[in-house]
């Protein structure tokens, strides 16, 4: 039987109230002796979200509901602040709304009893359907091992994400450097080696940069694949369109960031093959393509300049298509 270890999970939502009613059944199923509290940050949601957590009675549940919406980012940073604060955990489980822990996930963390090896631990992320889920995949740094950069040479994104060896029944535990926020847990000390999540990152890619800062700072990441979570994931559409348009940005400038912090001085060659790529990626978008191209261009140059301060509303600007007059009449105009 596992040892008494304070278990805080911090959730961040918004407008996915179908999910998010999914995911909440779930969590407080986990016996309190298991689960000690949870905190659901509330984006600003406006699809009831607000009236439906009030009417769920459980007392562990808190809800911090926050006057906009600050992303993921700002909605984790947030959250484990207050979690911090009103719980002080041993540990804290993030995740997003629209994923939540297989029966008898959070018993089987605590009976690994982790503290004596790892200072963050990385769940095994499957879709509904088994599936492992590839963006939740926890990662080795590849420049920090010349084995894995070199495998990362020859076979791309599976060169430094972990394989589906490691999701086999019986595998054992691995050490990682980076993991998705989706079922990751965070120790006390990983907090004090790590502070708090960039909020002005808002979304995509801070988890990554949190996690590998982590490791960087000399704190140890465990991949559990006992611990099993499920995230049904849809904000990627067939054939590869991001859905809504406006995370094109946000995903590629966050992106730019974390290239930087993983390969110093290798950052500008690694570029050089990274950008035709992306570029490449205009075909998924027929008749969004000046959207996509204004997007992706602000996306470069401030991600190139580090720059997080444009503002929400701003992104979402960019992507609503131009009031243009139709075609006959342009060319009326230019005669």
């Amino acid at each position: 039987m596992f040892t008494a270890e304070r278990l805080v999970a911090v959730v961040v939502t918004c407008n996915r109230l179908e999910q998010l009613k999914c995911s909440l059944a779930r969590w407080l199923a986990a016996p309190p002796e298991v689960l000690f509290a949870l905190l659901v940050v509330d984006n600003a949601s406006t699809d009831g979200t607000a009236d439906w957590l009030q009417s769920v009675k459980d007392p562990r549940l808190s809800v911090l509901r926050l006057a906009e919406n600050r992303g993921g980012a700002g909605g984790f940073e947030t959250g484990m602040r207050a979690a911090a604060a009103r719980f002080d955990p041993d540990w804290m489980v993030l995740s997003d709304d629209d994923a939540r822990p297989a029966e008898g996930a959070l018993q089987a963390f605590l009976e690994a009893g982790p503290a004596a090896r790892w200072e963050g631990c990385a769940a095994a992320v499957r879709h509904p359907d088994g599936r492992i889920c590839a963006i939740n995949r926890p990662v080795k740094d590849p420049f920090r091992s010349p084995a894995v950069f070199l495998r990362t040479l020859r076979r791309g994104r599976a060169g430094f994400h972990l394989g589906d060896e490691a999701y086999a029944p019986g595998a054992a535990e691995a050490e990682v450097d980076g993991a998705s926020f989706v079922g990751f847990f965070l120790s006390r000390k990983a907090l004090r080696r790590a502070g708090w999540p960039d909020p002005a990152l808002f979304l995509y890619g801070d988890d990554a940069l949190y996690t590998l800062g982590l490791s960087r700072k000399g704190g140890r990441i465990g991949f559990l694949p006992q611990v099993r979570f499920e995230h049904d994931f849809q904000s990627i559409a067939p054939g590869g369109r991001m859905r809504p348009l406006w995370r094109i940005y946000y995903y590629h400038r966050n992106l730019l960031m974390l290239y930087r912090l993983c390969a110093g001085w290798l950052f500008w060659p690694a570029l050089l093959v990274v950008l035709p790529v992306w570029a490449a990626k205009i075909r998924h978008y027929p008749g969004e393509r000046r959207r996509f191209m204004r997007l992706m261009r602000h996306a470069l140059q401030e991600g190139l300049r580090r720059d997080t301060r444009r503002s929400h509303a701003s992104v979402l600007s960019l992507a609503e298509p131009e009031n243009r007059p139709p075609r006959a009449q342009r060319l009326s105009r230019s005669t």
